[in-house]
């Protein structure tokens, strides 16, 4: 192998460290997002935000441009509260971040994600009391690196359930409230090679592992 082709595979290798790392990056980011949108920290989620005009959050609420208009936003209109929920620990605003797909473009200074967002919630309600629910939905990101770091672009949050949480996300007048118990009627058509799995709590089944014990070695379940 030549010098020149030595260099060559360097540079290739260091390229790909480099999305490596710009990856785990961008995965920090996402999920600090989700855990300062838990209690609503607004000024930490703010921070998070790249600068600049064209820096955007749509969402349920509606499409807020410019990074001055994301703080009024989570900031509910109150300037100067830095945790407009803070006041209040019954409030609950937890979705998760999860199952996340980056991709790094070429130019290294801009990527692109993909998340779930499912969590639970409680909003203080009147009266003292409290209204609990869950919330789901799809994140699509854009991110920005803007000197070294990586920051939040354009996000855009697709929620696809948000509802009480004893009611759940179909109308109650159209649900089928059915424990699907074994044995259970099956499609005749389907030919299973071999029976279920006993998994259902209280069985005490445990999913088997396919790696040993990090520290010990030994094989696990």
């Amino acid at each position: 192998m030549t010098v020149e082709e030595l260099e060559a595979k360097v540079k290739v290798l260091e390229e790909k460290v480099r999305t490596l790392e710009d990856i785990e990056e961008i995965k920090k980011l996402q999920r600090a997002y989700g855990f300062y949108l838990e209690h609503w920290m607004a000024e930490d989620i703010i921070d998070l935000f790249a600068d600049g005009p064209e820096t955007s959050l749509l969402v349920a609420a509606g499409h807020y441009v410019g990074k001055e208009n994301i703080r009024d936003f989570f900031h509910h209109g109150r300037k100067g509260i830095e945790t407009p929920h803070a006041e209040n620990p019954e409030f609950l605003h937890q979705v998760m971040q999860l199952s996340g797909v980056v991709h790094v473009n070429p130019d290294g200074l801009t990527s692109m994600g993909r998340w779930y967002g499912f969590g639970a919630n409680a909003f203080p309600a009147e009266g003292g009391k409290v209204n609990p629910g869950w919330m789901n939905g799809v994140y699509e990101v854009e991110y920005l690196k803007q000197d070294g770091v990586w920051k939040l672009y354009k996000v855009h949050w697709c929620m696809t359930i948000h509802c009480p949480y004893t009611i759940g996300w179909v109308e109650p007048e159209r649900r089928a409230d059915i424990v699907i118990n074994r044995p259970y009627r099956r499609n005749p058509q389907l030919k299973p090679d071999g029976a279920p799995e006993e998994t259902l709590y209280p069985s005490g089944f445990i999913c088997p592992f396919h790696f040993a014990n990090p520290v010990s070695g030994r094989k696990t379940i």
